[in-house]
């Protein structure tokens, strides 16, 4: 991932998945994050899956993903043993530290900071596929 992919913050596999067909078709590379702590309530096995599922659905996509764990170390720790692809902590620097050595064992990137700007799809949870779909091209624009 390079850090001026757009990332776009998702809280379903339909999300996910017209999250890249737009990208897909816009050939752009983004980023699929979790909602701020979702590492903690919706676990790192349900991220891994939804990720794996979103790859196979839209082969095309070029794409990375991190898991938010916000402060919450078991989540951010789980996350690196699953060897989920990227992992945000926001918590101590000094756990922040050995979670990052730790991650850098298991080949999972690891961050310290939140995105800056993002397309946050929670709002849209309840809507139709094609109007994700608008929201995100209007984003990638």
């Amino acid at each position: 991932m390079d850090s001026t992919d757009p990332v776009i913050i998702i809280h379903s596999l339909a999300q996910a998945i017209a999250a890249l067909n737009v990208a897909a078709r816009a050939g752009r590379a983004i980023v699929l994050a979790s909602a701020p702590d979702a590492g903690g309530y919706v676990g790192p096995g349900w991220f891994g899956a939804l990720i794996a599922a979103a790859r196979e659905a839209v082969p095309g996509a070029r794409f990375s993903a991190l898991l938010d764990c916000g402060d919450n170390v078991g989540a951010a720790l789980a996350a690196i043993r699953l060897e989920i692809e990227g992992v945000v902590f926001i918590g101590r620097a000094d756990v922040a530290g050995r979670l990052g050595d730790i991650a850098r064992q298991h080949g999972v990137r690891f961050e310290t900071d939140r995105w800056a700007t993002a397309l946050d799809l929670g709002e849209d949870f309840f809507v139709s596929g094609d109007s994700v779909e608008r929201r995100c091209a209007e984003f990638l624009r």
